[in-house]
């Protein structure tokens, strides 16, 4: 199985993804841990969790309110 990580802008456009193909849910979620604010700093709102090109799920990437 291969864990990967699709972004979306605020329009729901795809947006250019790094690499991540990932060998377990847990990698790809720690990967994406390490790395959303970088992301969302670049235009990124959402991401979503495939296992081979099956949603698993939709993450919003906001941080939380203060």
């Amino acid at each position: 199985m291969t864990w990967t990580w699709k972004l979306e802008d605020a329009d729901g456009n795809a947006i250019d993804t790094p690499d991540s193909d990932l060998g377990s849910q847990g990698d790809a979620e720690s990967w994406l841990g390490e790395r959303w604010r970088e992301f969302a700093d670049q235009g990124a709102a959402a991401a979503i969790l495939l296992e081979d090109g099956r949603q698993v799920y939709r993450m919003e990437l906001s941080p939380a309110e203060e």
